[in-house]
């Protein structure tokens, strides 16, 4: 098993879809609390810090039992910011202020509150066993199959959004189609490595870690967050489904 496993979870202040998504109550606790609890009880992990550029964020984080040794730049805290300039710089910094280094990068993203403490260990461990690979990546079979998705050209016809040497595939039975995974965004892992050396969040040899579909749950509307509160309290999600408990320091 490797030495050093640091689970990073990227909270922004700023959210359009809900505003101050991450520290707002859910279930009685701030969002991000979950993400936090759920990579302390994880038997892999070694490290769990919060990237952000909010004060407000970082005090609650630390509140929960995270490190938030740094307030991440305005430049890399946008709405277009992709993962990679985030984790980049945070295992910079940490190299550069503290000699810290770390094997193995785990992403919890804090819209995934009730996320299972396994199958962080899982998607760590599976890396570990392969490391021959760049990352692995949740991913679950999806509700809808990609060979029965349209464009809608400019002349307002349509045209499949996958070509394939298939004729008409989106005339097929669903059981005859090829079997496709989504991703999640669940849980990434990826070797420091990857992200440092190859400039990539999961270089080109990505490894599933399969889920149910039922597992996946995503915040990203005001109605995903009330259906995903819900199961919470109302006891069909427990903490011992999901392998931890959340509590303030």
């Amino acid at each position: 098993m490797v030495s050093e496993v640091l689970a990073l979870i990227p909270a922004r202040g700023g959210s359009k879809s809900i505003p101050r998504k991450n520290i707002r109550s859910f279930a009685g606790f701030p969002l991000i609390a979950y993400s936090i609890a759920a990579a302390q009880a994880a038997e892999t992990v070694t490290r769990v810090v919060v990237s952000t550029d909010d004060e407000e964020i970082a005090g609650i984080a630390r509140q929960y039992g995270a490190e938030t040794p740094f307030l991440r730049p305005a430049e890399i805290s946008q709405d277009g910011t992709p993962d990679l300039p985030v984790f980049q710089h945070t295992l910079q910094w940490l190299a550069e202020q503290e000699g810290y280094q770390t094997e193995v990068v785990v992403q919890l993203r804090p819209t995934s509150p009730l996320r299972r403490v396994m199958h962080i260990d899982a998607a760590v461990q599976r890396l570990v066993k392969r490391p021959e690979a760049d990352s692995v990546r949740t991913v679950c079979v999806p509700f809808q199959n990609p060979f029965k998705m349209w464009h809608i050209q400019s002349d307002g016809f349509m045209r499949p959004l996958l070509d394939t040497a298939s004729p008409e595939p989106y005339n097929m039975p669903r059981q005859l189609l090829p079997e496709v995974y989504w991703q999640t965004g669940y849980v990434d892992a990826a070797w420091a490595e990857t992200i440092l050396e190859k400039g990539s969040m999961t270089g080109e040899r990505i490894l599933p870690l399969v889920i149910p579909a039922g597992d996946w749950i995503d915040i990203d509307s005001a109605d995903d967050w009330r259906r995903a509160e819900r199961l919470l309290e109302s006891g069909e999600i427990t903490w011992d489904d999901l392998g931890f408990q959340v509590r303030k320091m």
